[in-house]
């Protein structure tokens, strides 16, 4: 008696990588446009009245551009799906002004750039942005910090010269920070600041010499408390 083994064979052939790349490549197109689909689909459907209040928060706000690569976010001239969109020509700061098209449940931020053009975004577009080239807070605020307490102290140094019972001469001098002998260490302070450090020395006849060294090079030469010189440092 003869004995039948049956064996089964999957006839299904294999992927070819063709196939493989053909699905991968559906797989990421549908990925990327899945986010332009759903802001298409939330503008067309409209958002609920939870979502326009969170909208409303930011309102009267201040928002900063900030962009290293140059791709900064689009704006509109005019609230409309038609319209033109436009890209700030460079970093600045804008208000949101107000919420437009809330009764009709589509909105636009309206904003105003410092240079009080007035433009719209949707909010949208305005989340995508967000912390990525819009700011919610100064990028160059320790720059400009930097810069106005120099102005100030350059002010306060120019006011304090002129107030000296100097010559004409003198005061000029010393404004545009030129060194004029007999100036006491106080008055050289005042006018050159703080040094970055000083060298102390014993001349003969128990002379007291001192080198202030600053930071663009110059070594100011204080004999027995006094401006007598000054020279530049041989590293500079």
């Amino acid at each position: 008696m003869r004995i039948r083994s049956t064996i089964h064979i999957n006839r299904k052939r294999p992927r070819t990588a063709r196939a493989k790349g053909a699905a991968l490549g559906l797989f990421a197109l549908v990925f990327l446009l899945v986010p332009t689909l759903g802001r298409g689909f939330a503008a067309a459907q409209g958002y609920t009245n939870k979502q326009m209040d969170a909208f409303a928060t930011r309102v009267g706000q201040t928002f900063w551009l900030y962009a290293p690569d140059g791709k900064f976010p689009a704006f509109v001239a005019t609230p409309g799906a038609t319209a033109a969109t436009f890209r700030p020509a460079g970093h600045g700061s804008f208000v949101i002004t107000e919420l437009a098209g809330r009764k009709k449940k589509d909105p636009y931020y309206v904003v105003q750039f410092d240079s009080g053009k007035v433009a719209y975004i949707r909010p949208e577009m305005f989340h995508e942005a967000l912390n990525l080239s819009i700011l919610t807070v100064d990028p160059f605020a320790e720059e400009k910090q930097k810069a106005e307490r120099l102005a100030a102290e350059e002010k306060s140094r120019v006011d304090w010269i002129k107030t000296q019972p100097w010559s004409l001469a003198m005061k000029e001098a010393a404004i545009k920070k030129q060194p004029t002998p007999g100036l006491t260490g106080a008055e050289v302070k005042r006018v050159f600041g703080a040094p970055q450090r000083i060298t102390k020395l014993r001349g003969p006849m128990k002379v007291s010499e001192e080198h202030w060294f600053y930071a663009d090079g110059s070594v100011l030469v204080m004999t027995n408390g006094l401006l007598t010189k000054m020279e530049k440092s041989p590293t500079k």
